[in-house]
């Protein structure tokens, strides 16, 4: 390996992690609103929304992340909607991700003992009372270690959106590559800026998931 390169080339590897990163950070964050909501709407079975929400869910999951992609940011515009690269990754990026968060909190929800939501509503709460008192802390506590994995996932998931121009980590190496001829090299640096990104993610959220379980406990 030549380390020369590796120096010369991190500045502008380290810098692309940090597109990774708000990819990553922007797409979490509006994908936990899409999963949380549309779970609520299949538990409740609302109606009309439902079967929106179901389509959408089935939809996603079965099709590939690298088409629905190209579809947001190729296919669109043909109807007049356009949108600048990062925002259509990161539009792609959550909605794929919500799809699949929905199913671990609807999980989640329904683990829940029902016993529970029968003895709230006899006391008088409202069924939306009682979810949103009783049933939905719990709910969030079991589906901690579901959301890693998809979150992880999501993390890794963000070199795809390299296909439409996005300057990310996956697509600053291969920009490298073609200037000094190293893919080896500069691959596995990539490699290992993502392992770390991974690794510190992956630490935050254990620490959630130990500091939730102890919490469950008392």
């Amino acid at each position: 390996m030549d380390f020369t390169i590796v120096i010369d080339s991190l500045p502008s590897l380290l810098k692309a992690a940090l597109m990774t990163i708000f990819l990553s950070g922007v797409s979490i964050i509006i994908s936990l609103f899409i999963g949380f909501f549309t779970a609520l709407i299949r538990v409740a079975k609302v109606k009309i929304a439902y079967g929106i929400v179901s389509a959408y869910i089935s939809i996603i999951r079965g099709t590939p992340l690298l088409v629905q992609i190209f579809v947001i940011y190729y296919g669109l515009p043909q109807i007049g909607i356009t949108l600048e690269p990062i925002p259509s990754g990161i539009l792609a990026l959550s909605l794929n991700a919500g799809a699949y968060l929905s199913e671990s909190f609807r999980a989640s929800i329904l683990a829940v003992d029902k016993g529970q939501m029968e003895a709230s509503m006899s006391m008088g709460m409202t069924y939306w009372q009682a979810l949103r008192r009783i049933i939905l802390p719990q709910s969030l506590r079991i589906a901690i270690p579901t959301l890693s994995n998809s979150f992880i996932t999501l993390i890794k998931d963000t070199s795809l959106v390299s296909v439409i121009t996005v300057t990310e980590l996956l697509q600053m190496s291969s920009l490298i590559i073609a200037i000094n001829f190293e893919p080896l090299t500069i691959y596995l640096v990539a490699a290992a800026i993502y392992w770390v990104i991974i690794s510190f993610f992956t630490a935050l959220l254990d620490r959630l998931e130990r500091n939730s379980s102890k919490h469950l406990a008392r």
